[in-house]
């Protein structure tokens, strides 16, 4: 490990009644202060500012969930974050609050600001604590949870590894307790297998559950990032897996894309149009070396302009996400043609 970025679930965090465990978090940043003294750089995506809000303020319980919960946030995420400064200051360690929404990601200007802004902190060998913006994220600004927050940042900053701490050792082969219940160690890049044994039971307090875990560890290491699946209780548990004898569920990474196919990676859900595609097409494609030819273009659903990210289907099926070379104006009247420019160029395509 040289670049870690380890997320850190609600479960991980709350005692029974759902109130910040300040114990976990102070042996947490143990072992964050035996990670640095290793001359690993990291970076903690953390969950927990709603439960240090609720130690805090009582509401009234007929006030909305999604106002609670911003409520909540803006009340915890200070308090939150002076447990971790307290606790790394112990180590002469510095942290930083970065608080992120979904549009951040999205645009690739803003993108490239929060890159910018990771890199330097680590530069100065600073800790980035990250976490959703629950005072501002609502419906379609919020991540599925913050697993999916940890697979951006760590695409974004590089990192060679992610850990997505629970509270469990990893992906089983039968919900927990089941006596034929046993630990899948090792998870293939390509694998889809896995995920017919994951239970749809999401976490106590989190929003998430071991689905949105598998899915974006998978994706993580679709883009070249080694991800575990880990659990956060069991004692030293960063320190053993950054030694190699850590137990949990690791995801092999895969070959890593360029940066620009990792921000596409992961910026899907932005695409501007859906572009349709033939089988014909969707075969030559599927050789990832292949560029989006209006020859093999069926259908045009939405607008767009040159610069803009389409989205690529076959039917139902999502293929990728592509940079448009021009606009849909262009693209549909060459519907169907041969002899026209690319609409995608394969460099400027994440099949997914």
């Amino acid at each position: 490990m040289k670049k870690v970025v380890v997320k850190i679930g609600t479960n991980v965090l709350a005692r029974p009644d759902g109130l910040l465990d300040v114990t976990a978090i102070s042996q947490l940043t143990d072992q964050f202060a035996a990670l640095k003294q290793q001359g690993i750089e990291l970076i903690v995506v953390s969950s927990g500012a709603v439960g240090a809000g609720r130690a805090a303020v009582r509401l009234p319980s007929d006030v909305d969930k999604v106002v609670q919960r911003q409520v909540l946030a803006a009340v915890g995420q200070p308090r939150l974050m002076q447990v971790y400064t307290t606790l790394l200051e112990r180590y002469q360690l510095y942290c930083a609050q970065v608080l992120a929404t979904k549009e951040d990601f999205r645009d690739r200007q803003h993108y490239l600001n929060m890159k910018n802004c990771f890199l330097a902190l680590l530069r100065d060998n600073i800790i980035p604590i990250v976490n959703e913006n629950d005072v501002t994220s609502v419906s379609e600004l919020m991540f599925t949870d913050n697993d999916e927050l940890a697979g951006l940042v760590a695409s974004m900053t590089g990192a060679d590894t992610l850990v997505i701490l629970s509270s469990v050792d990893g992906i089983l082969s039968a919900p927990p307790g089941h006596p034929d219940s046993r630990l899948i160690p090792v998870v293939d890049v390509d694998d889809r297998k896995t995920a017919t044994f994951i239970t749809t039971e999401k976490s106590s307090f989190g929003r998430g559950g071991m689905h949105t875990k598998y899915r974006f560890a998978r994706q993580a290491a679709r883009v070249g990032i080694d991800t575990w699946i880990a659990n956060g209780k069991r004692p030293n548990i960063l320190v053993d897996l950054a030694a190699g004898k850590g137990v949990g569920t690791r995801f092999v990474a895969g070959d890593a894309p360029n940066n620009l196919k990792k921000w596409m990676a992961y910026a899907g859900g932005s695409h501007k149009a859906t572009v349709f595609v033939n089988d014909g097409a969707a075969a030559a494609l599927s050789n990832r070396v292949s560029s989006l030819l209006p020859v093999g273009i069926t259908a045009i659903e939405g607008d767009f302009e040159r610069g803009d990210l389409v989205q690529i289907s076959f039917g139902t099926v999502v293929l990728g996400v592509g940079i448009a070379q021009y606009g849909s104006e262009s693209a549909r009247q060459w519907l169907g043609q041969k002899g026209k420019r690319p609409l995608v160029h394969y460099d400027y395509m994440y099949l997914s």
